[in-house]
C-alpha cells in the first residue's frame, strides 16, 4: 500500500513539473532541438571536418585547405551558372505566376473553383522519376516525338531538346514548374482566404480600380506567403538534383545540365572523392545562406511591423 501511495503521489509531481511554465516550452522545443541536431548540426560537422580530409577506403588523411583549392574550377563555375540560371527562372515562374492564379481562382465570379484546386495539385504527387520519363518522351529527340510533331505542324524544325543549352534549361525549368505551380498556388489561396473583404468595400467606394486593389489590398495580405516561397524556391533551386539527374543522368553534353549538387554527386559518389565532395557541399551551403539572407533583407523580412 505505500509503494501505491508512493507512486500515485509521484505521477501528479511528474505531471505538474512538464506542465510548469518554466519546464513546458522546453518539453514542446526538444522534438525540433533534437532533430536539429541529429538531422542538421552533426551531418553538417561531419562535412565541414570531412572537407579537410583525403578519404579512401580504408584510409584518411587531412589534407588542409587543398579540397576547397580545388572547387574554384572551370567545372564548378559552369555548374554554378547553370544553377544561378535554375534559380532564377523557377524564382519568376513558381512566386509571379500562382499568384496571379491564386487571385482568379479565389475570384467570386469562378466557377468550378474546387475542381481546378485538385487538378494543380495533382503533379505534385507524381513521383519527379515518373514525371521525368514522361517528359522524356513528349520531348525526345526523335521526330515522332509529341513536342517535335508540334513543331513541324506549325513549320518549325524538330529540336533535339536534351542536347542543346536553351532547351536543357527549358526541360529542368518546366518539369519543376509543372510539379510545384499547383502547391504554390494552394499558398496563395490559403493567404488570400484571409483577407477582409470590408477592405476591398472600402477600396470600391475610394473609386480603386483592380491593379489598386491588388497593389494597396490584396499583395500586403500575402506578402508574407511571397517571401516565403522565394525563399523556399531559391533554396530548392540550389540544391536541385532529380530534374537534372532524370534527363542526363551523370552526364550531359558540354556539361548543360549539370549542376552544383550533380557535381558533389559525381565526384563525391561516381569518383569516391568525398573530400572535395564535401568541399564543394560546404561551399554551396554557405551560397545559400548569403543568397537567402540577401533575399529576405531586399523583401523586407527583418522589418518590424511597426516600422
Amino acid at each position: 500500500m505505500e509503494k501505491e501511495v508512493g507512486r500515485n503521489e509521484a505521477k501528479p509531481n511528474i505531471t505538474r513539473f512538464l506542465y510548469s511554465k518554466k519546464v513546458a516550452p522546453y518539453v514542446f522545443v526538444s522534438p525540433f532541438v533534437i532533430s536539429f541536431l541529429l538531422l542538421f548540426l552533426y551531418p553538417t560537422g561531419s562535412a565541414i571536418n570531412m572537407s579537410f580530409q583525403q578519404v579512401l577506403p580504408g584510409q584518411v588523411e587531412y589534407v588542409g585547405w587543398s579540397n576547397y583549392e580545388r572547387v574554384l574550377n572551370p567545372t564548378f563555375y559552369t555548374a554554378l551558372q547553370n544553377t544561378t540560371i535554375y534559380v532564377i527562372f523557377t524564382l519568376v515562374i513558381l512566386t509571379l505566376i500562382p499568384m496571379v492564379l491564386a487571385v482568379f481562382l479565389n475570384h467570386r465570379l469562378m466557377k468550378y473553383t474546387n475542381f481546378f484546386r485538385a487538378s494543380i495539385f495533382i503533379p505534385a504527387l507524381t513521383s519527379v522519376i515518373v514525371a521525368g520519363v514522361i517528359f522524356r518522351m513528349i520531348f525526345g529527340e526523335s521526330d515522332a516525338a509529341l513536342a517535335n510533331q508540334i513543331l513541324q505542324f506549325v513549320g518549325l524544325e524538330p529540336v533535339e531538346w536534351r542536347y542543346n543549352a536553351w532547351s536543357a534549361m527549358f526541360l529542368m525549368v518546366a518539369l519543376a514548374s509543372w510539379r510545384w505551380m499547383g502547391v504554390n498556388v494552394l499558398y496563395y489561396l490559403a493567404a488570400l482566404q484571409n483577407v477582409n473583404n470590408d477592405l476591398y468595400e472600402a477600396a470600391d467606394i475610394d473609386g480603386a480600380n483592380a491593379w489598386h486593389k491588388f497593389v494597396h489590398v490584396t499583395f500586403p495580405a500575402i506578402k508574407p506567403i511571397f517571401i516565403f516561397l522565394a525563399t523556399i524556391t531559391t533554396i530548392n533551386g540550389f540544391r536541385m538534383f532529380e530534374e537534372s539527374y532524370v534527363f542526363f543522368e551523370t552526364s550531359s553534353p558540354g556539361n548543360i545540365g549539370l549542376t552544383v549538387v550533380g557535381y558533389i554527386y559525381n565526384e563525391g559518389i561516381q569518383r569516391n572523392d568525398m573530400g572535395f565532395g564535401a568541399a564543394i557541399g560546404i561551399v554551396l551551403l554557405l551560397i545559400i545562406f548569403v543568397v537567402s539572407v540577401i533575399q529576405l533583407y531586399a523583401t523586407g523580412a527583418f522589418k518590424k511591423d511597426d516600422e
